[in-house]
């Protein structure tokens, strides 16, 4: 029998589009380099003005001014305020009906998102109606933990426990799913099955594989 009984899931890039491909539409309008967005958030990755942003240390004037100097220091004029208009991804529906599958077979859920202080709602939405969708999904979760508001960020080991105490699970009974194998070495270590999501397709059939589910389960139209 398998023993996962809890799914946890990231948000932006899994139950979303991933805001990498706007930021890579952004770039490409302006003749920036490619992944210009990656390269300032990976310089001083627990310091710089994305890390502190999420864990709730400045707000989004602060974030916008330090940024900005960060693109500076590399050549290119990059506005933070300008980033976190592209920030918010399109909500992918085969998801969201994935999670209701999983509750009507007695999964429990949660999720863990690395968020900022802005805009409107978890995903910074930049519309009340586009965070109003945001929130009925958000529903469906037994407990979310948000870096914004807990002060600590993926991939810090601690949010994984957070989320796991709060579900009331032990993180070898959990499947993680993260658009980023940085937020999935974490999980592993812990104990939990680690799925790196790539796109849609793959990350519905890869956790259908993970429970022990037949094929179309979650994913059938």
């Amino acid at each position: 029998m398998n023993e996962r009984s809890c799914v946890i899931f990231d948000f932006g890039g899994v139950i979303t589009a991933s805001p990498f491909e706007a930021f890579r539409a952004m770039e490409e309008e302006r003749g920036l380099p490619r992944d210009l967005v990656r390269r300032i958030n990976a310089t001083n990755p627990d310091t710089n003005a994305w890390a502190r942003f999420e864990r709730g240390e400045i707000d989004e004037d602060r974030f916008d001014e330090l940024f900005g100097d960060e693109a500076r220091a590399l050549g290119h004029e990059l506005p933070g305020r300008d980033v976190l208009a592209r920030l918010a991804g399109d909500l992918r529906p085969r998801m969201v009906t994935a999670l209701d599958r999983l509750t009507d077979r007695g999964y429990r859920l949660g999720c863990i998102t690395n968020n900022m202080p802005s805009g409107h709602g978890a995903q910074m939405s930049r519309s009340t109606e586009a965070a109003d969708a945001i929130a009925d999904v958000m529903k469906r979760f037994g407990h979310v933990v948000e870096s914004s508001r807990a002060g600590v960020r993926k991939p810090d080991p601690r949010v994984y426990e957070m989320a796991c105490a709060a579900l009331g699970v032990e993180p070898g009974t959990c499947v993680y799913l993260d658009d980023l194998g940085i937020n999935c070495k974490p999980a592993a270590a812990l104990g939990m099955v680690a799925i790196k999501v790539t796109g849609e397709e793959q990350a519905l059939a890869d956790l259908e594989t993970a429970l022990d589910l037949a094929e179309g389960t979650l994913a059938a139209s």
